[in-house]
This record gives C-alpha cells, structure tokens and sequence, in this order.
C-alpha cells in the first residue's frame, strides 16, 4: 500500500496561488516562535545582504527570498573581488555584484553568509557592529556554546538566544534532525548510525559542474581528470573528502555527530556516521538505522514522519518505491520511507531519506531562521 500523499501536485497549486502558499509557510514557523520572544527583527520591509552571492546557495537563497516573498526593502549582494563585477538577476532587475569591505553592512538589517568558515569569521565582527543580524551557512560558528545552532521545525526557540548570529547547520544534519526530532519526541533515542550519500552541490558550484563535464568525458571517452574534488564523481563514488579526524572520522562525519548531538539537546547521544560522495547534482540522501530505549512500532513510527513538518514519506512496499533524489530536488520536504524492524535490535528501526542540499539543506533552512524572528 503507498503511505503518502506526493507534494508535487500540492506545490503546483500553491505556487499558483502564492498567497494561500506564502500564509501557509509562514504560519506554521511563526506560531511557535510566538510563544518565546518578542520578534527580534523590526516590523518593516528589511535590508537583506547576501555574501557569497555568487555561489550555488546564494543563487538559491536569492530565489527563495522571492518565492516566498521576504519582506525585501534594499538588497545586496556581496562576494570576493573574483566576482565583483558581476550581474545576477532578480525580480526583474540586474543587481551589481560587489566585492565585500568594511563599508559593506552599514544600514543592514540581516545579512546570510554562504562564503565558507573563514570569510564568516572575518566579516563576523563587521556585520554585528553595524548593527546586523549575521545568519551563517558555514561551520564556523555552530559548535561555539553562544551561537544558536537551529533547525526551526526542530529547536525554534534556540533562535531567540542569538547575540548577533545564528548558524545553519550542516546540509546533512538538517535533513536527519528533521526525522530524529519527531520520533526523540515519542521515544527516547539511544543511538543513531548514519551513512550518506552526499551530491556534488555539497562541494558547491564548480563541483556540479565538474560532474557535468567529466561525465560527458567518460561517455565521450576521454579519461576523466578532476580539478575541484580530489577524484572523479562521474560514475563513480569515494569516501567524504574532508580532513580526517583523529579518531579517523573525516571532518564531515563529525560535523554530523556533534551537531546534531546539540540540535536535539543530547550531549550524550551515541552516534556514528560514514559520509560518501556520490555522483548526483544537489540532493543528499542517508541511510539511518535508530535505536530507542523500548521498541517502537513501525507503524507507530510511520504515523510520526507522516504527521512531521518538512517531511513527506514516500514507500511503496509492493513495487519497492521509495525515496530518490530526483523527488526532493527543487523541493522543499525531505522524504523518508523504507521504515521497517531492524532484524539484528528489537529497540531498532531502519529508514531511508532524501533531501535537497541546496535547499532544504541550505538557504532555505536559512530563511526560515529569519521569518522566526519576523513580526507577525
């Protein structure tokens, strides 16, 4: 039997219907954030800085924010002198890329950083001391105990804390917690073990095109040579290329360990994960074993994911459909399905998810911190 309403019917009605679609999506992050604080960005049309515009997230956040219609007075757009210059359309008009200064942030309400770990602890100072609200892409500030770390279906609240910044968490972190919170919720988790399957966009633009042309390479039959990721992806996979660790963990195993252990407020969960690039353009996906302290029902757990928010399950036991990249990419939701009795622990269940990195697991999880802290 298929357990699942598809949301791409949905979405083509409310994106012709932007209006009821925009309440929809606001309405249901902010009533939760209603309930904790006062709204922490003012009540007006806002100055929006985008730095790292010019990279496969800012070209996402930029659509996003026209989507869903953010409440935009002045928008700019801010990258590395490389990309200075530069035009980029939006709303029907050709906006000037500039190359980032101290001057950059004066008479700016909220600026998203997606320009990697070093240019966000650069500018950190600069965009707080003009006043600024700095929502970060990079992993530069979420481990660092004074900087909310929010997943806002997840730990709205947490964004009510920020002094000045609050940090995005990892693409594959966002899209587990969306499916570990609701079932912590219901049962106590124990120990979660995660392997990924994580897509070109993780590595950014040049990466996805990389996978484009060495693919055409291959087919063409020329040998394929890689310049932006260590290996080639084009038909084939490796190992998460991100420093090892000493416990020989690569840096993005434990991004996924340590921040997920703070998003759900378990310091003490058990946690291992495998992280592995694979060759599909922008949607990560994760294989997902949960072990809980008692037995949790299957279809228990089935009811849970079905009722989350972000989250559609897609599983058709009869013809072995489940989950794909090609569902989630351009989507918001992150599909689960394949939920089932792990055979080996009767405290266990085994489940599949995709979701797209670029979107879910970026500059949309990003704009959804800012409308928390939106008046109503």
């Amino acid at each position: 039997m298929v357990i699942s309403l598809r949301h791409h019917q949905v979405v083509a009605f409310l994106k012709s219907n932007c209006d009821v679609c925009h309440i929809f999506s606001f309405s249901l992050l902010r009533s939760s954030s209603r309930l904790f604080s006062k709204p922490l960005l003012p009540n007006r049309s806002l100055n929006v800085a985008v730095l790292g515009a010019s990279g496969a997230v800012g070209h996402e956040l930029l659509e996003l924010l026209l989507e869903r219609n953010f409440p935009i007075g002045d928008l700019r757009l801010l990258a590395s002198a490389r990309s200075a210059g530069s035009l980029i359309s939006w709303n029907g008009s050709k906006i000037k890329v500039h190359e980032v200064d101290q001057d950059s942030f004066e008479g700016v309400d909220l600026v998203f950083t997606s320009a990697g770990g070093n240019v966000s602890r650069k500018w950190r100072d600069a965009i707080n001391s003009a006043g600024a609200l700095m929502i970060d892409n990079s992993s530069a500030f979420r481990m660092d105990d004074s900087v909310p770390l929010v997943v806002p279906e997840v730990n709205p609240k947490e964004a009510f804390n920020h002094k000045g910044v609050i940090a995005n968490p990892n693409c594959t972190t966002i899209l587990l917690t969306l499916i570990l919170s609701p079932l912590s919720l219901k049962i106590p988790i124990k120990r979660v073990v995660v392997s990924t399957y994580q897509s070109a966009s993780g590595a950014g633009a040049k990466a996805m095109e990389e996978l484009k042309g060495l693919t055409k390479d291959v087919l063409e039959g020329r040998n394929p040579m890689s310049k932006v990721l260590p290996y080639s992806l084009a038909f084939n996979l490796f190992l998460h290329n991100s420093p090892l660790q000493a416990n020989n963990y690569c840096e993005e195993e434990m991004k996924m360990v340590n921040e997920t252990r703070k998003i759900l407020g378990l310091p003490d969960l058990l946690f291992s994960a495998t992280c592995v690039r694979v060759p599909v353009l922008r949607a990560h996906s994760e294989a997902v074993n949960i072990e809980f302290v008692s037995p949790f029902p299957v279809e228990k757990a089935r009811q849970t994911l079905s009722a989350a928010q972000g989250v559609e399950l897609i599983e058709n036991f009869k013809t072995n459909r489940f989950p794909m990249p090609n569902d989630v990419a351009g989507f918001d939701q992150v599909a689960v399905g394949r939920i089932r009795q792990d055979i080996s622990n009767p405290n266990a269940l085994e489940l599949w998810l995709c979701g797209d990195q670029i979107r879910k697991g970026a500059a949309l999880n990003a704009i959804q911190i800012a409308e928390l802290l939106l008046s109503s």
